[in-house]
């Protein structure tokens, strides 16, 4: 198979998809790699690093798998031929417009965050979210300022997956004082295990907390659909003044309805005298680790969409047929079909074929 890797086009995204070990690894395997000249660049790998690997430094789209960290950019649209196969993060909730272009390139988009291994969990997420928890705080806490005089920061965190357990673990380890609040029984369970304040994320819970958090941490996750709105615009208005959210969960739209998307250039602004932070692609902050993180995670999945071909890859593994969102371009998740206002295709063993 030709495997193509994209230099990304997000603003301030430096990270690549696979690192030259990774190439040098499908390559052995005998694939043709073609990397996009300075793909890499930015964490430490030069064109030179992939031909050692044993890669092409060529055009990557017209290929038969195209692999890539963020979502297909404006600019992208134009150089992805008709039919390709995109595997990346692609953040289609609340992205109708994105979602409609895809279609009409008649695009097969795997998203690395849909994809669910057996025991429920997301493989390719869940490293990109510990990164994200931890610098949730860091950055938090700079832009709070020094503790008050309680001695310590009253910190929320909202969800208890990846994200949002190493913001809490991140936290205590601070010393701040830490509660977490979630939908999720099982989540709930392992927050408590680990000794925090966790407690059901109703939005009695969600006003007592937030009105007392000098920090608000964002970290929800619901698979395929828009960040149900857990601060609604008249809660975030009667916060501490100076109180700050970070908002991981921005890349589906955020969990106060007075997030917006931010950039790692411009990363925060103050609305109703809170101070947001919502950097829809924070691990970018941290390239070398987080270049390291995806490129490891995905290898296994490249290898086996590869080697069998990517309908027979998806046919085969349930764990990547829960990451496709789109195939030959039609819409096979049915909250993303309805943002879009197109029709809902559940995918089919017939498509596969």
């Amino acid at each position: 198979m030709i495997v193509g890797v994209a230099r990304e086009t997000k603003e301030g995204e430096q990270r690549v998809a696979l690192e030259p070990a990774a190439v040098a690894a499908l390559v052995g395997d005998g694939h043709a790699l073609r990397v996009e000249t300075g793909a890499g660049s930015a964490v430490g790998h030069n064109d030179a690093a992939y031909r050692e690997a044993g890669a092409t430094i060529e055009e990557p789209w017209h290929a038969d798998l195209v692999v890539k960290v963020k979502e297909v950019q404006e600019r992208d649209l134009p150089r992805i031929p008709r039919g390709a196969t995109i595997f990346s993060f692609h953040h289609l909730p609340r992205e109708p417009g994105r979602t409609r272009a895809l279609a009409r390139l008649g695009v097969n988009a795997i998203a690395f965050e849909m994809v669910r291994d057996a025991r429920g969990g997301y493989p390719l997420l869940a490293p990109m979210s510990v990164i994200a928890g931890r610098m949730a705080i860091e950055v938090g806490t700079r832009l709070i300022g020094p503790p008050t005089a309680r001695g310590r920061h009253n910190v929320l965190v909202l969800g208890a997956g990846h994200a949002g357990l190493n913001a809490a673990r991140t936290a205590a380890a601070q010393g701040e004082q830490v509660t977490v609040l979630t939908r999720s029984e099982r989540s709930r369970d392992a927050a408590r295990a680990e000794g925090f304040d966790a407690a059901v994320a109703t939005p009695e819970a969600v006003e007592r907390h937030a009105l007392a958090a000098d920090l608000v941490v964002g970290a929800v996750f619901v698979p395929g659909e828009p960040t149900p709105k857990l601060l609604p615009r008249a809660l975030v208005r009667r916060m501490r003044r100076g109180a700050v959210i970070v908002d991981i969960s921005i890349d589906a739209g955020g969990v106060a309805e007075t997030s917006r998307p931010t950039t790692h250039d411009d990363p925060s602004y103050v609305e109703d005298g809170v101070v947001h932070y919502c950097v829809p692609n924070m691990p970018a902050a941290l390239p070398r680790e987080g270049a390291a993180a995806i490129s490891a995670a995905i290898l296994p999945y490249v290898r086996e969409l590869a080697a069998k071909g990517v309908a027979r890859a998806v046919r085969d593994n349930p764990a990547l047929r829960s990451g496709v969102l789109l195939w030959n371009g039609r819409v096979n998740h049915a909250g993303i079909a309805a943002e879009a206002g197109l029709p809902y295709t559940p995918l089919s063993d017939s498509d596969l074929a």
